[in-house]
């Protein structure tokens, strides 16, 4: 059965190409800074926004119109497997992700429950032989259910916790059946709504031990997939303990886990915390953290989490600039955790808000792969650090310095000459690139 039968392959056409069906950038073949699109961008659909998201939100009910909802129970998650399938070829993804509880309904009691998950994963094992579509990451869906109304790493209940390490040990036996590459730890519900009530030092405690209990478990079945952790701020909880991707980090150094983990970083989320997708992208850079991309953006004009297809030419090429200077995203990908507005509920609209995220990134990354080949931003970060390349500068960063002797220089040397930033030359610049590739 075809759920998408109005839709063909979608191949690539060019950039003067007018069909609504058709890749304008992404070339998933064609090389760029040596390795071919499909390797740099490695491409994932998400489970859960395009296979089980209705389009309802707070104030409305349900608006999209699947062919597949007319199902229920294990018959609708039958339905699903086979439809994420058809979307996922035609749309020539190599990749896709899930939380459990988006690829089987929860039964009675957890045994039933991961009976449940066992038919459906045996179905999806057979899928990927037959299509050759590979699982990026999957993660447990430790958040919907009302047993987790106090958090699940996090809990303030024994017995929630032991149910939620049941969930990720089962999760982990998932992944390791699926050949994921990775496996994904997100806090849905690991935060606080107040402090009046909060042993905060026991929670993070527990949490750290959760992901001990896990990485060991993994080792013990030898399944070596990269551990990440997906920050976020806030939402559903007031404060999330994962806030940003510097909180994250500090929190893997303190409990001597940096090592094992490393960060899946969403776009919309760096939005809820105040920063840009490219500014946590850096920091995760910089401490050799990056480890995936949840590709997405959020509305400036509102304040939460709106999850949309990202279609930002600027914000797609400053990703893209910072996973090239890490050296690519390894055994990440670019998961669009991204879903179609609630006025877009057709079928078909799935395809065109895939199709307008890949060439969002497919633009992106050829224009940062010109900014690096010409060192655009690297050249203006060397004039700008200049002085601290020789003299007294270079006494600075090579540990020479004193305070004493910065004082004689600074008593001896003046007037102090700044100059000019130029950002606005660099934005120029950058849109020039932008609108000439």
């Amino acid at each position: 059965m075809s759920y998408f039968s109005n839709v063909p392959e979608i191949g690539y056409e060019g950039a003067s190409s007018t069909n609504e069906f058709a890749f304008k950038h992404y070339n998933p073949d064609e090389v760029v800074a040596g390795k071919t699109m499909k390797d740099h961008l490695r491409f994932a659909v998400a489970y859960w926004h395009s296979l089980t998201a209705n389009g309802a939100d707070p104030f409305g009910a349900g608006t999209a119109v699947r062919s597949w909802d007319r199902l229920t129970g294990m018959d609708l998650a039958k339905a699903r497997v086979e439809a994420a399938f058809e979307l996922i070829v035609k749309l020539k993804a190599p990749y896709f992700c899930f939380h459990d509880r988006d690829i089987a309904p929860e039964g009675d009691t957890l045994r039933e429950t991961n009976r449940n998950l066992d038919t459906i994963v045996s179905m999806i094992k057979e899928h990927m032989k037959t299509t050759g579509v590979k699982l990026l990451w999957n993660t447990a869906n430790m958040f919907t259910h009302p047993r987790f109304v106090h958090g699940a790493g996090t809990t303030s209940n024994a017995d929630v916790y032991a149910y939620a390490a049941a969930q990720v040990k089962k999760g982990l036996e998932v992944g390791l059946e699926l050949g994921a590459e990775n496996y994904v730890f997100w806090g849905g519900r690991e935060g606080y709504e107040s402090l009046l009530h909060t042993d905060m030092q026991l929670e993070l405690d527990n949490l750290a031990r959760l992901y001990r209990m896990a990485a060991d478990y993994a080792d013990e079945i030898g399944f070596d997939a990269q551990f990440l952790i997906e920050p976020k701020p806030k939402e559903p909880t007031k404060h999330q303990y994962d806030f940003d991707a510097a909180t994250t980090i500090a929190f893997l150094q303190h409990y001597g886990l940096k090592d094992r983990f490393k960060l899946n970083l969403e776009a919309n989320h760096a939005t809820l915390a105040g920063h840009t997708f490219e500014h946590e992208l850096r920091v995760a850079r910089m401490h050799g953290l990056l480890g995936s991309l949840d590709a997405n953006q959020g509305d400036l004009l509102l304040g939460w989490d709106t999850d949309e297809f990202p279609t930002d030419l600027y914000a797609t090429t400053l990703t893209m600039y910072e996973v090239l200077q890490n050296g690519g995203i390894g055994r990440g990908g670019i998961n669009f955790d991204a879903k179609v507005r609630r006025g877009s509920f057709e079928a078909e609209d799935l395809f065109f808000a895939h199709i307008a995220g890949m060439d969002a990134y497919a633009k992106g990354l050829k224009v940062a792969a010109k900014l690096i080949r010409d060192r655009v931003f690297e050249q203006a970060v060397d004039r700008r650090y200049a002085s601290f390349k020789e003299g007294i500068g270079l006494d600075i960063v090579s540990g020479k310095a004193t305070l004493a002797g910065l004082e004689r220089h600074a008593l001896q040397n003046a007037p102090i000459r700044n100059a000019s930033g130029r950002q606005e030359q660099l934005k120029a610049i950058l849109n020039q690139y932008l609108l000439s590739e």
